[in-house]
């Protein structure tokens, strides 16, 4: 259940109690009606108050509360009608009962006080008297034909829960904010990402006015822009279908509009019907002879303990989806124990059962090449110790150069061959074009900015002769330090940018040494770069080594990898050196994973074919 509190009694007082003025326990009740509770503000201006006698009428109930709604509201559009009264048990009241509550207005802000999310101002009742039976008042309409909210949210600079101006004509956040516990209604509305963890990201009016749109029927995010149009369906009160973009939900919906854990959610009181959109998942075409094809995909902790179908999930994006490309960088392999703590980090396992999920596919021959991680000094779930690494066919042309070769005797002082864990790799030259110490090698996996997180390596191949790099990489993730879209910091700060930063200038620095001793060296840096290709890591790593980040070249409406909350974005990129770029290439996102229930957190897996030409 998503978007309500399952707390006990003590812990919910603690997250209310905060926000409460120093003499509200003090104050007589007061006869009030539910705008004067909600206000046109963010807190309520009576949030720790007593009231007593508030009318209204049921428009939901669950476990513990029910949600009412003034049958006579005011003229006000900056103040919701709608508030949700908590009653720690089972209310008795049903919905269309028009009822009196007493109690005290309290706001409560789910994730604790720490949380960068918004309150939902609400009332603890500590009475609820039930005057008639009936039925609820009718629902507002969200999209065309009725309310729609402002593109943008623009609220200014700081906290939104301390002030400035209070404008749902302008700003989205407030906006929604007057619509609180409000009854909704939404038609026809077209699914905007898929089905996840019970929630939906729905466009309402099939999509009219949402802009800019995916080329399949998305929406992408912009810098500056929140895509307010967005509603997300919440199966809190009733189950959501499973649903892919493009689906759709016939007809009129409503439930009530609540705020949780970053973004206002709409809590239908009826499951919905499904009309399916029939969006394929996409293959790219073959590569032809000549050219060289390197793809991404990410593999969220692929190990052996996952599902068969994961792996074959797996298989079919390579061999069906990539048309089993000569090298990928891959990102979030698991180790042989998966999650279990247990000071596993080999990987072969995992390996050989992808390996031969991709022949079952009718896949080439692939092998693979990493660096087994320390133990738990990765980043990620614990004991699961994910990494980066190169799969390859050879069948093709593309060699792995292994360095140390994987020929050569082990000898019997081990420390004279280095660690690969802890030692970074260097370029030097090697027959007149630049090489690797290792290979696969680390990229300065001791430096700070790869603390707790994952650590790129890079490769040193031959294509038919000629050498290329290739770094493959997954940097540090946006998490729950990063403050939401819709929350009550604006514009949103993202203190984990830094450290996508601070790892974009040391793989530039690394890319800037390899051309430093080669200046026509073939660079290839790709993988999950956790930012898209307008973010400053991004700008980063591509200006400071001189390098291309291929999405760009895409059309805007093709240009992404993953769907959060219904917010298209590229977070995984192919970036190349001069020398490979001014070669003929054509890139591709192959939307096969991201935008499907099925497959909704994975990502969609990226291929740069290339006419490798030159010496």
């Amino acid at each position: 259940m998503h978007g309500l509190r399952w707390l006990p009694v003590a812990v919910t007082a603690a997250l209310s109690v905060a926000l409460l003025p120093a003499s509200a326990a003090q104050a007589a009740p007061r006869v009030v009606r539910i705008h004067n509770i909600q206000g046109a503000a963010h807190i309520s201006p009576l949030n720790g108050f007593a009231v007593a006698r508030v009318p209204g009428v049921v428009t939901a109930v669950t476990a513990n509360g029910f949600w009412m709604q003034d049958p006579r509201p005011d003229r006000s559009a900056a103040t919701s009608e709608g508030v949700f009264v908590f009653t720690r048990d089972r209310p008795r009241a049903a919905v269309g009962d028009a009822v009196r509550v007493d109690g005290r207005v309290s706001e409560f802000r789910p994730g604790g006080g720490a949380s960068g999310g918004l309150t939902r101002t609400e009332i603890d009742a500590t009475a609820t008297t039930v005057d008639a039976h009936g039925k609820p008042p009718p629902a507002l309409v969200l999209g065309a034909g009725g309310l729609r909210p402002p593109g943008v949210v623009d609220h200014g600079l700081g906290n939104v829960e301390r002030g400035g101006a209070f404008d749902t004509r302008r700003d989205a956040l407030d906006f929604y904010e007057a619509l609180e516990g409000m009854r909704i209604e939404l038609r026809d509305a077209v699914a905007a990402g898929p089905s996840r963890d019970g929630e939906l990201p729905v466009l309402p009016s099939g999509g009219a006015g949402a802009k800019p749109r995916t080329a399949r029927g998305g929406v992408l995010l912009r810098d500056g822009d929140a895509n307010p149009e967005r509603v997300i369906l919440d199966d809190a009160l009733a189950p959501l279908p499973g649903m892919d973009v493009g689906d759709r939900l016939p007809g009129a919906n409503a439930g009530v509009l609540d705020y949780s854990y970053g973004d206002y959610k709409l809590l239908l009181t009826a499951t919905p019907r499904r009309a399916a959109g029939g969006l394929a998942r996409e293959a790219t075409r073959a590569q032809r002879p000549g050219e060289l094809a390197v793809a991404t995909a990410g593999l969220a902790g692929l190990n052996p303990d996952a599902p068969a179908a994961r792996f074959d999930a797996a298989a079919r994006d390579i061999v069906d989806g990539l048309r089993s490309p000569d090298l990928v960088a891959v990102s979030g392999l698991g180790d042989n124990s998966g999650a279990d703590d247990d000071g596993t980090v080999a990987d072969d396992q995992s390996v050989a059962q992808l390996i031969t999920a991709i022949s079952a596919a009718g896949g080439p021959a692939y092998d693979w090449r990493s660096v087994d991680p320390r133990d738990n000094a990765d980043g990620g779930r614990k004991g699961a110790n994910d990494r980066v690494g190169f799969l390859f066919r050879t069948d093709r042309g593309l060699s792995f150069v292994d360095r140390p070769s994987l020929a050569d005797p082990v000898p019997d002082d081990p420390p004279a061959r280095p660690d690969p864990a802890v030692t970074p790799v260097r370029a030097v030259p090697r027959g007149g074009a630049a090489g690797l110490t290792l290979s696969p090698g680390r990229i300065a996996p001791g430096d700070a900015a790869w603390a707790g997180a994952r650590k790129p390596i890079a490769g040193e191949l031959t294509w038919r002769g000629r050498r290329i790099i290739v770094v493959a990489n997954q940097w540090f993730p946006r998490t729950g330090d990063d403050q939401p879209l819709f929350g009550r910091s604006q514009p949103p700060s993202q203190p984990t940018q830094w450290r996508r930063d601070a790892q974009a200038r040391v793989v530039a620095g690394f890319v800037n040494s390899v051309r430093k001793v080669d200046a026509r060296a073939r660079v290839i840096v790709a993988g999950d770069l956790g930012d898209r290709g307008t973010s400053a890591p991004v700008r980063t790593l591509a200006q400071g080594a001189g390098l291309v980040d291929l999405p760009a070249e895409l059309p805007a409406g093709d240009r992404y990898t993953a769907v959060t909350a219904g917010n298209a974005e590229d977070l995984d990129h192919i970036l190349l050196s001069p020398s490979l770029r001014r070669n003929r290439h054509e890139f591709d996102v192959v939307h096969r994973s991201a935008e499907f229930a099925d497959r909704a957190g994975d990502r969609d897996p990226t291929v740069v074919r290339i006419a490798v030409t030159g010496r």
